[in-house]
């Protein structure tokens, strides 16, 4: 699985799609947000009324999804 750190390499790439998924986003906030998962997480639990572990998961999920989108690219 993709962690937190390799995501934030490419935050450009990444952030595109986290925002397809999280149409809440505010370009305004990521360079406050971006470097922190916890502080990411808090961020989008505010903006998409989620619980904490609700935004958790979604992260975690997102992820797993974008490790599995890059391993298919490298085949």
């Amino acid at each position: 699985m993709l962690n937190w750190t390799d995501l934030t390499q490419d935050w450009s790439a990444a952030y595109a799609r986290a925002k397809r998924r999280f149409p809440n986003l505010r370009d305004q906030d990521m360079a406050r947000v971006r470097a922190d998962r916890k502080r990411f997480e808090a961020y989008l639990a505010e903006r998409h009324h989620l619980t904490m572990t609700e935004a958790h998961e979604e992260v975690e999920d997102f992820l797993f999804t974008e490790g599995l989108n890059r391993e298919l690219a490298h085949r």
